[in-house]
């Protein structure tokens, strides 16, 4: 009988937040010779892109590093095919650099700021890992600035770009679904800012949490399981009753235009949605540590108690469970 309710407990517990899958595969690198790629708006003046410069490479303490310029027409070449209306002409000031990191670690995303002032207004770390995930990319640390306040949704076209110079280019298909998604969250956190019961963290924890689950079911899951899986993370990072139901719309049409972008194809998908819901967790523990208490338990934690507590009726006495 123990071995029953272990086995009925590992299974119900497997969407329960916090939970990873890990698999060992390889895919896009922002550099195969290690040397990180740093990408200059070209709006820059001559000492704003020293600047520029300075602030991304603080972390490289002197090492090597390339540079490459992004214009309105990388704007228009990676962004417009996601719904964007740049041209060749448009300016450019939001600037990144892209470091290939070990295998396994995970995106990691760094906006910093310039001269003592974050100049990045809208996107945020966690949007910008989402988007860099579901564009294919995989382990590597980025870094963003702007020597000017601005919203930061070209920042991924540099990244985009320095993959492509160092001959990994990405599919079209998952940057427009990474740009469609990046805009989607950026708009919810902001029509919910200062509501309570929600934050940024819920929301894109919710969004990584389904891009594992939909991951797991593979490339070939349908619409109404992406539906179900979403409706489930949202209702896992307790934003149910926080996010309109139009807010939820939109995000399953999100994951859905991710699963038709080929993204679950790669099977190092899972693995990097894993550890960026580890990360956000990390990175937010004042707001998940909270939902393991009793008082903010969903129901699926609620159902497994109440299990464990029928059988405990039955047999009399406590059951262990190894």
């Amino acid at each position: 009988m123990k071995k029953i309710l272990t086995t009925l407990v590992a299974i119900l517990s497997s969407g329960i937040l916090g939970l990873s899958v890990i698999t060992n595969t390889k895919t896009a690198k922002a550099d195969d010779n290690d040397t990180p790629v740093v990408t200059l708006g070209t709006s820059l003046t001559a000492s704003q892109k020293q600047g520029t410069i300075d602030t991304l490479t603080q972390s490289l303490n002197g090492a090597n590093y390339t540079t490459i310029t992004i214009t309105g027409s990388d704007l228009v070449k990676y962004l417009n095919p996601s719904g964007y209306d740049f041209t060749d002409n448009s300016g450019v000031w939001s600037s990144a650099m892209v470091q290939k990191t070990s295998s396994g670690s995970g995106i990691n995303v760094h906006i910093l700021p310039y001269n003592g002032h974050n100049n990045i207004t809208t996107i945020t770390a966690n949007q910008y890992k989402n988007a860099a995930l579901t564009a294919g990319i995989s382990d590597a640390d980025i870094y963003v600035t702007s020597a000017t306040p601005i919203d930061g949704s070209g920042a991924l076209a540099g990244v985009y770009a320095a993959y492509a110079k160092n001959g990994d280019s990405l599919n079209q298909k998952q940057i427009n679904a990474a740009q469609t998604e990046m805009n989607t969250l950026s708009k919810i956190t902001s029509q919910n800012k200062g509501k309570d019961g929600y934050s940024d963290a819920q929301l894109n924890n919710a969004v990584a949490g389904a891009k594992k689950e939909m991951a797991k079911q593979g490339q070939n899951i349908s619409d109404s399981q992406v539906r179900d899986i979403v409706n489930n993370q949202i209702n896992i990072n307790h934003l149910g009753d926080t996010i309109t139901n139009n807010q939820k719309e939109q995000i399953i049409n999100v994951l859905i235009k991710v699963k038709n972008s080929g993204a679950l194809k790669d099977k190092n998908f899972q693995q990097q949605a894993s550890q960026l819901t580890d990360q956000i967790q990390s990175g937010a523990k004042n707001i998940f540590s909270k939902f393991n208490t009793p008082e903010t338990r969903n129901w699926f934690q609620k159902l497994i108690d109440s299990i464990v507590s029928w059988f405990r009726g039955i047999f009399g006495g406590a059951i262990i469970l190894n």
